[in-house]
């Protein structure tokens, strides 16, 4: 089965007087990468949180943010007064002695470190409790995107594959056609500069075979269908975390298909060449984008 590395799930639990809500975006990457956006007193199980997500989120580029609000609209945060005061007075003692013109400090005070007051409760293990719950039903739900994008794909990437096998077959009409092309053109220039009479017909024989060994393509076709074959196995295997291995298979592809349109000989087999680069490509694409 495959699994699409993009990906969303969110989900909000009631917890007390504290509505928790946690929202995971999942893009592709090469690795793995987390990043996680929470209230400070969360910091504390930062870790714990991380671990859960490495464990179930697996590869790709992972954006989580955890938020806690207060539905009632009751105090979550408060105000150190006497701090603020005592900076607004001596940011007013300044602007007189300066004579600066007056000006809004309320913004750039509340910025300022332990102005506002974070609650110092701990985390109790019910809340925790709480966490645990809407961080796995988001990361359900983000696995359940990455499933049913990983089916779309699954679809494409098995027709694109069956594509080219079957434009390998489509090779096999020219092959006789180009061996005559390559004799014939061979036969005529030598004819045209060393003179027919001059020429060898057993040396002839020998050099031909000799070059038309060279442009033969029969192993390149075998590879090539092994190769797709084998990615249909891979994806049929059941194993969720095969990116990198038909990333590989990819590759492998793109070689024998290289070397079938170096060897060609042939416009119709060019042709075909360029179809089948054209499907790789888009295979290519997709297999960056699953886990």
């Amino acid at each position: 089965m495959i699994l699409s590395m993009t990906g969303f799930g969110r989900a909000s639990q009631q917890w007390n007087n504290k509505n928790i809500t946690i929202e995971i975006r999942s893009l592709n990457s090469k690795s793995t990468d987390i990043k996680i956006r929470l209230p400070q007193r969360y910091r504390e199980i930062e870790l714990k949180i991380r671990k859960i997500i490495l464990n179930h989120a697996l590869r790709g580029k992972i954006e989580v943010n955890i938020d806690c609000t207060n539905p009632e609209g009751g105090q979550m945060y408060s105000i150190n007064k006497s701090l603020f005061k005592s900076y607004y007075r001596e940011l007013r003692s300044l602007e007189k002695e300066l004579e600066i013109p007056h000006g809004d400090y309320i913004t750039g005070i509340l910025r300022i470190q332990g102005v506002v007051d974070v609650p110092k409760d701990e985390i109790t293990d019910s809340e925790w409790s709480t966490i645990q719950s809407v961080l796995q039903t988001a990361l359900e739900q983000l696995r359940g995107f990455r499933v049913s994008e990983g089916k779309a794909m699954e679809t494409d990437f098995k027709k694109r594959v069956t594509n080219i096998a079957s434009l390998l077959e489509d090779i096999a009409p020219y092959e006789q056609e180009r061996i005559d092309k390559v004799r014939q053109r061979v036969s005529q220039h030598l004819e045209e500069n060393v003179g027919k009479e001059n020429v060898d017909p057993n040396r002839f024989e020998q050099e031909l075979i000799y070059y038309l060994e060279k442009l033969d393509i029969n192993e390149e076709k075998v590879r090539l269908k092994q190769h797709c074959n084998y990615f249909i196995e891979q994806i049929d295997n059941g194993n969720t975390q095969i990116g990198r291995t038909l990333t590989f298979i990819g590759q492998e592809m793109g070689r024998e298909i290289n070397t079938l349109g170096s060897k060609a000989y042939s416009s119709h087999i060019q042709h075909i060449v360029v179809k089948m680069k054209d499907e790789l490509e888009k295979i290519k694409e997709q297999a960056a984008n699953i886990l």
